[in-house]
């Protein structure tokens, strides 16, 4: 009895003794969990970047239509500002960009929306949940005096 067990503790149990694989086999477990956080690191911030540099459209806009006498004015001059900054942020199409305007009492609101369905950074959809592909952002100014 003994003398099994003192064979067995030199041979190495079943599992333990022999490494030959063992790293080839752990990576085919981490690699396609590793491969997936990577891409929605790189998908989201994409997207986090897309959304801030939309709102900064939108904040240009707003500033821009503060010049203008009256509402249809204003929204021209807020889309004018869209189409000249647009094609200075990189991939951004100006022809994918919406903009709009409202007026409420003595506010109004610039909405920018871009669709972003072009974009890269949404390749990895079917892999990686992705939040919609027209991001939407809206600045508001303040008409007239205090």
């Amino acid at each position: 009895m003994r003398e099994n067990i003192r064979r067995l503790a030199r041979r190495g149990s079943a599992f333990g003794g022999r490494r030959e694989g063992a790293a080839a086999v752990e990576f085919a477990l981490v690699a396609p969990l590793f491969i997936l956080l990577l891409a929605g690191m790189l998908s989201y911030g994409g997207y986090l970047w897309t959304a801030h540099t939309v709102q900064q459209l939108a904040n240009d806009a707003a500033r821009a239509a503060i010049a203008g006498l009256d509402d249809p004015e204003r929204l021209a001059l807020a889309r004018e500002a869209v189409s000249e900054t647009a094609p200075n942020l990189g991939p951004f199409d100006p022809l994918r960009t919406r903009v709009t305007a409202t007026r409420d009492g003595q506010t109004f609101t610039v909405r920018v929306v871009y669709d972003a369905g072009n974009s890269a950074f949404w390749a990895m959809e079917g892999i990686v949940p992705m939040p919609q592909r027209e991001v939407a952002r809206t600045a508001t100014i303040r008409l007239g005096g205090f």
